[in-house]
């Protein structure tokens, strides 16, 4: 089947230390591939090359076949990959609507449209209802990002990558700092909402490994910017020494 992502032998060094050491991966349709490794395992780095910030020191990153490294994310999104980027961090006085409404704009090239004619383009109204219905914040339109709860700003980060129209979406450790009771729910809307959206594949970042073992297609397991293992989660979670040695030292990147 052919990938909708994938690295070919991809390297990334800075200066003499080399993070990613001939790293193959991809990822198919209809498939959440979990991406998981030990601190210093080379996740940040994978994840800033497949969408495209950084370009790799050798190998080839593809995106529907086409070469995309380096090519940055707004391009990227554009294409059809998009990423979670916590725009609530950065707006936080923005509405639940007014966040969403801007990833739609975004998305139809009228990013020069102020603010004050978003409400006279029924369009964009339609479309950012639509979306936060899918996320479950059609009741929140009005309210500031930065009064939801925690785990409403995480469904709002990922609704506003979902107004992209992705066929493709990065998810990086998705449910942090929300309670391990509301991870699920979260996870779960997620997932239902990328097969509304029509999402092809997810890609998924995450340290929590009862969340990896329920929702992955597959497991890549990253050690010292290698390929550790690339497995499918009943595999993956019957090897012990695996296990230890993704989980064995403390959480981080």
């Amino acid at each position: 089947m052919t990938a909708l992502l994938e690295t070919r032998g991809v390297s990334k060094s800075f200066g003499a230390f080399r993070a990613l050491d001939d790293v193959s991966i991809m990822v198919r349709a209809d498939e959440l591939v979990s991406v998981v490794g030990p601190n210093g395992a080379g996740k940040t780095t994978l994840v800033n090359l497949l969408t495209g910030l950084l370009a790799p020191s050798a190998g080839e990153v593809l995106f529907m076949g086409n070469n995309i490294a380096g090519v940055g994310p707004v391009k990227l999104a554009d294409q059809g990959l998009a990423r979670a980027f916590q725009l609530i961090q950065i707006f936080p006085k923005l509405t639940v609507a007014e966040t969403i409404a801007a990833a739609v704009v975004s998305r139809q090239k009228k990013r020069w449209r102020l603010f004050a004619s978003l409400a006279a383009d029924a369009a964009i109204r339609t479309r950012t209802r639509e979306v936060a219905e899918i996320f479950q914040l059609a009741g929140r339109l009005d309210t500031p990002a930065m009064a939801l709860s925690q785990g409403e700003k995480k469904l709002l980060d990922v609704a506003s990558a979902f107004a992209l129209d992705p066929r493709v979406i990065l998810l990086d450790e998705p449910t942090s700092g929300v309670s391990t009771a509301d991870k699920h729910g979260i996870m779960q809307i997620l997932i239902a909402a990328a097969k509304t959206a029509g999402v092809q594949g997810i890609v998924l970042v995450e340290h929590d490994m009862d969340l990896v073992a329920a929702y992955s297609s597959r497991i890549i397991a990253l050690a010292g910017g290698k390929v550790l293992a690339d497995l499918p989660p009943d595999r993956f979670f019957s090897d012990p020494n695996l296990i230890a040695t993704v989980i064995g030292k403390r959480r981080g990147h």
